[in-house]
C-alpha cells in the first residue's frame, strides 16, 4: 500500500513540475499531512523540486493551517525571501510544533539567502 502511495506522489510531482498542473501541487501539499513520515517526506521533496511554483500553494496552506508543520519546513527549504513575513508570524504560534518549525524554517531561509544561487542549498530554486 505504501509503495502505491509513494508512486502516486512521484507521479504528482512529475505532473506538477512538467505539466504545471496545479491540482497535482495541491495534492502534494495535502500529502504533507499524511500519517506516514515517508509519504510526508516524499511530498516535501517533490514540492522542493518544483521550486518557486510551490510557494503560492504552500503559503495558501499556511493561511489555512493545512499540513502544518511540514508546509512550514518546505517553505524554509525553498529559500524564497518573500516567505519570511509569514514564517516570522508563526514563530509565536500557540502550537509549539508550529512555532519551532517556523523558527527552523527561518534559519534555513536565512542560510539559503546567504549562499550564492547555484551552490548547494543556495539561492531560490526555479
Amino acid at each position: 500500500m505504501l509503495v502505491a502511495a509513494a508512486t502516486r506522489l512521484f507521479a504528482l510531482g512529475a505532473l506538477f513540475r512538467s505539466a504545471r498542473l496545479e491540482s497535482a501541487g495541491r495534492a502534494l501539499v495535502k500529502a504533507l499531512g499524511e500519517g506516514d513520515e515517508n509519504l510526508r517526506t516524499i511530498a516535501g521533496m517533490m514540492l522542493v523540486k518544483a521550486g518557486r511554483r510551490s510557494v503560492p500553494l504552500l503559503q495558501d496552506a499556511l493561511a489555512r493551517r493545512q499540513s502544518l508543520p511540514m508546509a512550514i519546513a518546505v517553505l524554509g527549504d525553498l529559500g524564497d525571501p518573500s516567505c519570511e513575513p509569514g514564517l516570522r508570524a508563526l514563530t509565536s504560534d500557540p502550537d509549539p510544533k508550529v512555532a519551532t518549525a517556523a523558527r527552523d524554517a527561518l534559519r534555513a531561509l536565512e542560510a539559503s539567502v546567504r549562499r550564492p544561487a547555484g551552490s548547494p542549498g543556495g539561492g531560490m530554486k526555479t
